[in-house]
């Protein structure tokens, strides 16, 4: 580590990068200052020195064939909604703006797969595959993402929990190498054992390892028929208590999410509606369980509505209304929605992270957090998959320095990470290491991990020029 040295732009190269995508090179001050960071500014900020709009593999593979010959970092760059500071170019370099290869390609009906280039947003396919009577299940909060960078974190999101991470849909992709190679891994075929998952490694490894150029994506036939429920409860350990015996009564929800009461009044400011209660007969309500279950009717929905209602009152529950129009389901998942725009509004700092723990541990692994956050300046909000355990932590603060804020944020942070390990959890379910993680999974991946990991990094990319200084490497 650290005997890597990089070369900067040389204004040839730039002449050469414009060769290869004429009117698409931008320099310097022509570069938008968007660029320099991703949602979480916190986690670093880095100015690229040439920034490419690239629209083909075969352009890409030349870009980064001169960036390989010339020693360059490379960084792709997809919509920026990051939040671990993984697409910043931390050591400069040419980043590659992936947004313009957004074409939704194919779709094959009888394979139920769809081919997509990369900048196509989550909620362009959503929407696209809904027309075609399909689903594309993967569902992360932040529906303005690409593609690509979904499936560069192997990103989550809410219906995780019945169907699976981004993970589970990646048939096939194409991708550039370090070297500027193609390579096409996967194939549209549901098993495999075909040698080393090289598509599985690609996938979750935030553009370190190599550039996504197309995908092939798994679909499902869409559900007919979605009800939600509102569960109110006086305090959250009850709250979070009953999530296992969803699972224990054969109850499937599409998704479960639990929030404390803070964070939905902040959501609710912030959308200007008032969706859910705060009290019910006089009991002041600390959180809530956001439930929806999926299926072919609505005959078949209201059976399983009864039945969870039981479960949740015997439970612990306040009361459970019923989301059954669209507006009503819109208005619930509006809120829910709008959890981190709403912090981001309220809030001048801001950090989170977004360990997992196993369901049975998040009540316990929760009530830790909030003791642990008592002793610090900043406040702590609280918001998550209670379906698969993934938990959104805020630390909040609008009156400290930032040093002072980075600095207890540290210690928090290493406080609640090393718990969530010691309960059998992982530093993140969804958003990734990045840049800004990278001092957290070495302390907890182990020396032996970390090894493997940097020799995979080492294999795929001797140089080191591609997406340097994230996730396990640190230059």
């Amino acid at each position: 580590m650290g005997g890597y040295v990089y070369n900067q732009v040389s204004p040839e190269l730039v002449e050469k990068f414009k060769q290869i995508v004429p009117g698409k090179v931008y320099v310097g001050e022509e570069i938008n200052q968007d660029y320099f960071h991703d949602e979480m500014p916190i986690y670093g900020e880095g100015q690229p020195e040439v920034l490419i709009d690239a629209t083909t593999t075969e352009d890409i593979a030349a870009i980064v064939k001169l960036c390989y010959e010339n020693n360059i970092p490379v960084i792709p760059r997809g919509a920026g909604t990051g939040l671990t500071g993984a697409s910043v170019a931390i050591k400069g370099g040419v980043m590659i703006n992936m947004t313009k290869m957004n074409k939704i390609l194919e779709y094959d009906y009888e394979n139920f797969v769809v081919r997509v280039e990369p900048g196509v947003l989550l909620i362009e396919l959503a929407e696209d595959a809904q027309r075609q009577g399909l689903l594309y299940p993967p569902d992360p909060g932040e529906k303005y993402a690409t593609l690509g960078g979904n499936v560069a974190t192997n990103a989550g999101g809410m219906r995780a929990v019945k169907y699976g991470s981004t993970r589970d849909y990646v048939r096939a992709m194409t991708v550039v190498l370090p070297t500027g190679e193609i390579v096409k891994l996967g194939a549209t075929v549901s098993k495999t054992s075909t040698g080393y998952s090289l598509l599985n490694l690609m996938i979750g490894s935030e553009g370190t390892l190599g550039i996504i150029t197309e995908l092939t994506l798994k679909l499902i036939p869409a559900p007919k028929e979605t009800i939600s429920l509102i569960i109110p409860y006086e305090k959250l350990e009850e709250c979070i208590a009953t999530v296992p015996k969803f699972f224990m009564n054969h109850l499937q929800p599409q998704a479960l999410e639990f929030m404390e009461r803070e964070i939905v009044l902040s959501s609710e400011r912030y959308i200007g509606k008032s969706v859910f209660p705060k009290e019910l007969e006089g009991t002041e309500i600390g959180a809530y369980l956001l439930v929806t279950f999926d299926g072919d009717n609505m005959e078949e929905l209201e059976e399983i509505t009864e039945k969870a209602a039981e479960v949740v009152l015997e439970a612990g529950a306040l009361d459970v209304l019923v989301a059954d129009t669209p507006a009503k389901k819109k208005d619930a998942w509006a809120a829910r929605s709008s959890f981190l725009e709403a912090i981001e509004a309220e809030t001048k700092l801001l950090d989170e992270c977004d360990v997992v723990v196993p369901v049975n541990k998040i009540a316990p692994y929760l009530n830790y957090v909030n003791g642990v956050g008592e002793k610090f300046d900043f406040t702590v909000k609280s918001f998550g998959h209670a379906g698969d355990g993934n938990l959104h932590i805020y630390a909040c603060s609008n009156d400290m320095e930032d040093a002072e804020f980075k600095r207890q944020v540290a210690e928090f942070m290493t406080d609640i990470y090393q718990k969530a390990a010691e309960m059998g959890g992982q530093i993140s379910g969804e958003h990734g290491i990045g840049y800004g993680k990278m001092d957290y999974l070495s302390e907890f991946a182990g020396t032996v991990n970390m090894r493997l990991m940097k020799g995979i990094k080492e294999v795929f990319d001797p140089k080191m020029i591609l997406n340097p200084n994230k996730i396990c490497y640190k230059m």
